[in-house]
């Protein structure tokens, strides 16, 4: 990947020294993008214009934020979501702050995500996490408006989420859809489901539910020519890991 200081580094060397000093520019202009860690040029404008580079936890919050303030108004159930949001990453008092803060910010709606929501694509456990917060908190309110759903679906195109499967996400929140888990649910069925043991290791139980979820996920039976039973089912299924994956992942505490 070409970084911002690195292509205008080899620039101006090409421009002053044709290709030797392009290769300098180049050296000089990547040790300048490891040391003030600039990814994309939208890295670049925020350094320069003074607004600090989010990192991932604060990039859920500014999400969330600019949900909670995308119809006007921050009611009094997205500020709870948010709090919820906050005990449940188990966060520490610093990170709390920062996390409000970012909260805030995301309200104003001055970032531009869209580079940061690509980066997070290869984190493909961690951008389905974002994009569940976010319809938790579209539903924090009891109802999700229009420019939500539109805001939530974008933001899963840049995480290179196609639409049905952004969409797919909403029913495991949406109160009149929601479907139930079933109380009869244990840590051994959670075992038995995603095929691993009480004494495999986190990354191996990860492993184990992204191969699962890749098999049986409803994009991908939607596109062999599946019927809409047969999408359903994948759906259910998928819902299924996901659930057993979470009661696994906090019985043995590991994100």
């Amino acid at each position: 990947m070409l970084w911002p200081g690195t292509l205008i580094g080899a620039g101006a060397g090409f421009a002053i020294a044709s290709i030797p000093g392009a290769m300098l520019g180049g050296l000089l202009g990547q040790a300048l993008d490891r040391r003030m860690h600039l990814q994309s040029w939208a890295h670049l404008r925020e350094k320069l214009g003074g607004r600090p580079v989010l990192r991932n936890d604060e990039l859920l919050f500014v999400l969330l934020g600019r949900l909670a303030k995308c119809d006007g108004r921050v009611v009094d159930g997205h500020i709870q979501q948010a709090r919820q949001e906050m005990r449940s990453l188990e966060m520490n008092e610093p990170a709390q702050r920062r996390a409000i803060a970012a909260f805030n910010r995301g309200k104003s709606g001055n970032d531009r995500l869209r580079g940061y929501l690509r980066r997070l694509s290869a984190q493909p456990h961690a951008a389905e996490g974002v994009l569940r917060a976010c319809w938790r908190m579209v539903w924090a309110d009891g109802r999700a408006g229009a420019s939500e759903r539109e805001l939530i679906a974008q933001w899963g195109k840049w995480l290179g989420w196609t639409p049905h499967r952004v969409q797919a996400l909403a029913t495991d929140y949406e109160p009149h859809r929601c479907p139930q888990v079933s109380s009869t649910v244990t840590y051994q069925d959670a075992l038995r489901l995603l095929g691993v043991s009480a004494t495999s290791e986190p990354a191996q139980i990860k492993r184990a539910y992204r191969r699962l979820l890749s098999r049986h996920h409803p994009d991908k039976i939607a596109g062999s020519g599946a019927t809409a039973s047969q999408v359903r089912e994948a759906t259910e299924k998928t819902r299924e890991l996901h659930n057993a994956y979470t009661l696994i992942r906090q019985r043995r505490d590991f994100r």
